[in-house]
């Protein structure tokens, strides 16, 4: 059929009562833009919530893997994927699990870390320490060496490459192979020092006068946990610097130089004793308790561990008086220690409030060379006691101050006299009784919350 309506020109544009070309071009243009915007908007949404390469192992994860996309696709300035994983990752452990004692550890850190639980590391044997030169009691100004804060040798090891060099205690490291150490920090430090055994790194060093430097052949070196003597010829001393991996078995060889020595009394100090494996500390323990229970694991997953005296102690005789020396550095498997033996009575402790740690950690690595602490449980005491977060409280309180001159050490004289019977200046005072350690009433399985300054 037909269509006989009529028909409108083909070519005649259609224009509104205002007439003229102007409002139709003005239109064209209005909707090219509008579109065009829609076309951006719609590019936009779609790189927000496109396809991802960022597989989130929960839906809680999808936001972080859309902020990871649209960081990759929109920012301004080319990032780099390794620093934001980084980044993502200490952000976790920070922010999400805010445990002091659970991190992630760069790949030198973590190195540098295993290292010192192993024992043994590579590099030049010299135990360094940063000093404010103008406070010197405000250490905690210093988190970075700067003209007052300065990188110093406390001392190298005996034996050490350090040593053969010619490196002294109290030599100020100024460069590490001609690069200043200002700006960095200990850790920093500590890995450039450190490395492959054979190997020469150069130090810049200041003694008296004017700079020099020294080069220095790396080589591997075996911590030295423990330092013993013999105090007025009966009383042996025996100091405990860590627990790494050596450092139960170098205990053992100590104690029993000592006590075939003629020690009749022993001083076990384990102050600025950071920690370290837990079944080491088990070990040192047992040196001196004969049987019954060191202390408990605990956690939600794995229920209660109990961690019983190994029954092979050379120090069990209840007549060996025995003292332990404690400071608020000694912490974690110092703790564990100190606190059974001063809650089973067999020690005396001396000193100040321990750091107060009772948490315990297994360290991992990642694909990055890069290493997580995670807390994994809790420790107590056989009687279910806990040091956290106010510590061990000695029996005997002493402590250093800032009158008190380098040569001397009011703590260990504290303990000589207490073993003499004499009478101590705060043996009186209120401290925790003997059964409670606490104001407040194995394997890769570590608690530690520092590591010893070697490079």
């Amino acid at each position: 059929m037909n269509d006989s309506r009529p028909q409108p020109p083909a070519h005649r544009p259609t224009t509104s009562r205002g007439g003229g070309a102007v409002p139709w071009i003005i239109s064209l243009t209005l909707a090219a833009v509008v579109g065009a915007l829609l076309f951006a908007g719609g590019y936009l949404a779609a790189g927000a919530g496109g396809s991802s390469d960022c597989a989130a192992p929960d839906e809680a994860f999808a936001a972080f893997c859309e902020a990871y996309d649209r960081i990759q696709a929109e920012y301004v300035d080319e990032v780099d994927p390794e620093e934001l994983a980084e980044g993502a990752i200490e952000g976790m452990f920070q922010y999400g699990v805010r445990d002091p004692y659970s991190g992630y550890m760069p790949p030198e850190q973590f190195q540098q870390a295993r290292d010192d639980l192993s024992g043994t590391f590579s590099g030049i044997g010299a135990e360094m320490a940063i000093r404010n030169i103008e406070d010197p009691e405000d250490l905690a100004a210093c988190t970075e060496f700067s003209e007052n804060c300065r990188f110093v040798v406390l001392a190298p090891l005996s034996g050490s490459p350090a040593e053969e060099a010619g490196v002294m205690a109290g030599d100020v490291v100024l460069a590490v192979d001609g690069e200043s150490v200002d700006g960095s920090t200990m850790e920093d430090q500590i890995s450039r020092i450190r490395g492959e055994s054979g190997t020469d790194v150069t130090l810049t060093l200041q003694r008296d006068s004017e700079p020099f430097d020294l080069t220095i052949t790396r080589a591997e070196i075996e911590l030295r946990e423990v330092e013993t003597r013999l105090i007025e010829g009966h009383i042996g001393y025996i100091g405990l610097n860590g627990f790494s991996a050596p450092a139960a078995d170098q205990f053992a060889a100590g104690l029993a130089e000592l006590l075939g020595d003629g020690a009749d009394q022993i001083v076990l100090d384990l102050r600025d004793n950071p920690g370290g494996y837990i079944d080491a500390a088990q070990k040192v323990a047992s040196q001196f308790i004969d049987d019954g229970l060191i202390f408990t694991q605990e956690s939600v997953r794995e229920g209660v561990r109990e961690w019983p005296s190994t029954g092979d102690g050379i120090a069990t005789d209840p007549e060996l008086p025995v003292v332990v020396l404690i400071n608020e550095g000694s912490a974690s498997a110092s703790e564990i220690v100190a606190a059974a033996l001063q809650e089973s009575g067999r020690a005396t402790v001396v000193g100040e409030p321990s750091f107060g740690k009772n948490t315990v950690q297994v360290w991992g690595s990642l694909e990055n060379s890069g290493g997580v602490r995670i807390t994994i449980s809790r420790w107590f005491t056989a009687e279910h006691n806990s040091v956290a977060p106010d510590g061990i409280q000695p029996d005997i309180k002493a402590a250093r101050t800032a009158e008190t001159p380098p040569e001397e050490d009011p703590v260990l004289d504290a303990a000589l006299a207490h073993l003499a019977g004499d009478p101590v200046a705060d043996e009186t005072d209120e401290a925790a009784p003997s059964g409670s350690p606490s104001a407040s009433a194995a394997g890769i399985v570590v608690g530690i919350v520092g590591s010893r300054p070697i490079c």
